[in-house]
């Protein structure tokens, strides 16, 4: 069914027609994340390619805390569609992690990588990620999931938030407590380029923290959401060498999977068809490919896409 408040549809509904409208309006929600951040501007960018591109829909993009928020909202049914981190999503469709119960989440095409890391101070005495040892960190927003990549990638290196004084803060709060001193590092990242390192970079000489090669390897064996991915020298001020990284756990949209199969694969083809018009609104949008948007990243697919993708045959068989 359309996950939409019935109330506010009729009324609308009511209003259109008056007016000499003569089509029922649908109103869609994505839910985003918080301003700073990558998914905030990817998400309103998705939001207006589909309005503009299809008739009888209107979607609009909530900023929120983020996946965690993102994914029990979908459940609730307040949210129609998402965008997550795959990586959260992956613990989230399986009930592990700290989540209480498995959420019935489905894939609708996998985006941008989420390329994320501990940004210091150029003159920061941190040069490696144990050398946070004993310092306070901005570690993401409160309730955002932050931890389901964090953790992992601490614990391969050999430490843990007992390690450290772990603070919460949006990535535009964090890039503030950088700059002020208040904090040591700061774990920023998203699509690439991601408005608080650029933020970051634009009032402060910065480093991006290296991951070790050995931990690296181990996170990519034993997670099918991290993979390797490259910052080319020059994305953000002063770092004028490629910074060999992670894909954290990649953008998704997701939906639930009671959400009707004709919707989500009108939606799935308004944005694959018009993905030309996300790019000019965001780098992210080049995500939007053959080989991309069907990559596994440990979520089942909802039906509704995979018949799109099978039909313009690039569905993996």
């Amino acid at each position: 069914m359309f996950r939409i408040a019935h109330f506010l549809l009729l009324a609308t509904c009511i209003a259109v027609f008056a007016c000499g409208g003569g089509q029922e309006v649908r109103f869609l929600s994505m839910g985003t994340a918080p301003p700073g951040g990558a998914f905030f501007v990817v998400g309103g960018a998705i939001a207006r390619v589909f309005n503009e591109n299809t008739s009888g829909f209107s979607m609009t993009a909530e900023a929120t805390s983020g996946s965690q928020e993102n994914i029990r909202r979908l459940t609730s049914g307040e949210l129609d569609f998402a965008l997550s981190n795959s990586a959260i999503t992956y613990f989230a469709v399986r009930g592990t992690e700290g989540w209480t119960q498995a959420y019935p989440m489905r894939a609708v095409m996998t985006l941008a990588p989420n390329v994320a890391m501990f940004v210091v101070a150029a003159d920061s005495a941190v040069e490696s990620i144990p050398d946070l040892a004993g310092s306070r960190v901005s570690v993401g927003p409160a309730g955002a999931g932050f931890e389901y990549f964090i953790r992992p990638l601490l614990a391969a290196h050999g430490v843990t938030y007992d390690d450290f004084s772990p603070i919460n803060a949006t990535q535009a709060g964090a890039v503030d407590l950088l700059t002020d001193g208040s904090v040591v590092a700061a774990f920023l990242g998203g699509a690439v380029p991601t408005a608080s390192i650029t933020q970051a970079a634009a009032v402060l000489d910065i480093r991006l923290v290296p991951y070790g090669p050995a931990a690296m390897q181990q996170l990519i064996t034993e997670y099918v959401f991290f993979n390797p991915a490259t910052i080319p020298a020059a994305t953000y001020r002063g770092i004028d060498t490629d910074y060999k990284g992670l894909d954290v756990g990649s953008m998704h949209l997701i939906t639930s999977a009671d959400v009707n199969e004709e919707l989500v694969y009108e939606a799935t083809k308004t944005l694959y068809e018009n993905r030309e018009a996300v790019v000019s609104q965001h780098p992210a949008g080049r995500a939007i490919n053959a080989s991309n948007v069907v990559r596994d990243t440990g979520t089942e697919f909802h039906p509704g896409a995979v018949r799109f993708y099978r039909e313009i045959g690039i569905w993996p068989q």
